[in-house]
């Protein structure tokens, strides 16, 4: 008995015909998003080629910042110091001169208390005699 194959012979052209349209796509696809990749890339690598100016000067910048700011670091510690300095002279000087009044002071206290003692020494002799 004799296997009559036309009646599968029209689906499996339909069949083929679908899966070439499908590969056609496929292709279709695969350049249209490798074109827009390129393009995409060739924006990107321009935008970089026109920002580059732009980004010297900011990093031209940022390094004038950066010496600026240990400049200012460099001064503050030397202004810090010069002041501390400076306080512990203040507190040195006024240490001496507590002192000196202190001893100036004390050596008053003693001729006067000296003087006291005279007088009293004397004003006790007149009144024994």
């Amino acid at each position: 008995m004799p296997v009559d194959l036309q009646p599968l012979s029209t689906p499996l052209w339909i069949m083929a015909a679908v899966a070439l349209l499908q590969a056609l796509v496929l292709i279709g696809t695969a350049v249209a998003g490798y074109l827009a990749y390129s393009r995409v890339m060739t924006m990107i690598h321009e935008l970089e080629v026109r920002q580059r100016p732009l980004r010297d000067k900011v990093d031209a910048i940022l390094d004038d910042v950066k010496a600026v700011s240990a400049r200012v670091s460099q001064q503050t510690e030397r202004v810090d110091q010069a002041i501390t300095g400076t306080i512990d002279r203040v507190d040195e000087t006024a240490t001496r001169v507590r002192d000196t009044v202190n001893h100036k002071v004390n050596s008053a206290v003693g001729v006067a208390r000296g003087v006291r003692a005279v007088i009293m020494s004397l004003l006790q002799r007149e009144s024994h005699a």
